[in-house]
């Protein structure tokens, strides 16, 4: 059955495109939910006369998911999680926890039902994961996990150094500083193993 698109059907086609699909995925599904119109003459008729609207819209759809993918192509998101033996994860990291992970770090909002991880993710390190923004165009990331008892870890010491720095800076006579703190931590003994301070003087 040819039906017309009115709007983004993954894997198949955009808004205006004419396409063909099982009477029953139509009748049932694109049809009663808008997505689609059947392509009769008369539709026909008036997608001719809205093409030009439906193009301009499209160009615009492309260039704002081209702006939309390039902020996240290429990116490292890192989602926190409990993790038992052997760096296994109880349980594994969902579609949810990575866009949550992603608004978080980036200010980003991402549609859960568009993160593809090519499998589940159950142990510590980085995995690919892809993101289709629309049609054709994707956003390539790295999810890194992490101990989420390792992050508070890094978390206490890092604020536990940093105010060490600064009330040593003022003893030193400094009147305005600031620091920046980056804690490595060992995920399997979640010990700190290097601390890295960058003390910043400023007038």
């Amino acid at each position: 059955m040819k039906v017309i698109l009115t709007q983004e059907l993954k894997g198949r086609g955009g808004e205006g495109d004419v396409i063909d699909v099982a009477r029953g995925f139509a009748v049932n599904y694109l049809l009663p939910r808008g997505i689609a119109i059947s392509a009769t003459l008369g539709n026909r008729k008036q997608l001719e006369h809205r093409m030009h609207n439906i193009k301009k819209r499209e160009t615009e759809r492309l260039s704002g998911a081209s702006t939309y993918a390039s902020n996240l192509d290429g990116k490292t998101v890192v989602v926190a999680a409990k993790v038992g033996d052997e760096g296994r994860l109880f349980g594994s990291i969902t579609p949810q926890m990575i866009v949550a992970a992603i608004a978080e770090q980036f200010g980003v909002e991402v549609d859960r039902r568009k993160v593809e991880t090519h499998g589940p993710i159950k142990v510590l390190g980085d995995h690919d994961a892809e993101i289709s923004v629309y049609r054709d165009i994707k956003a390539q990331i790295v999810v890194s996990v992490v101990s989420d008892a390792a992050v508070e870890v890094a978390e206490v010491a890092a604020e536990t150094v940093a105010e060490e720095a600064i009330a040593e800076a003022v003893a030193e006579g400094a009147d305005d500083v600031a620091v920046e703190v980056e804690v490595t931590v060992d995920e399997t003994t979640n010990e700190v193993v290097e601390v890295e301070t960058t003390v910043i003087e400023e007038n």
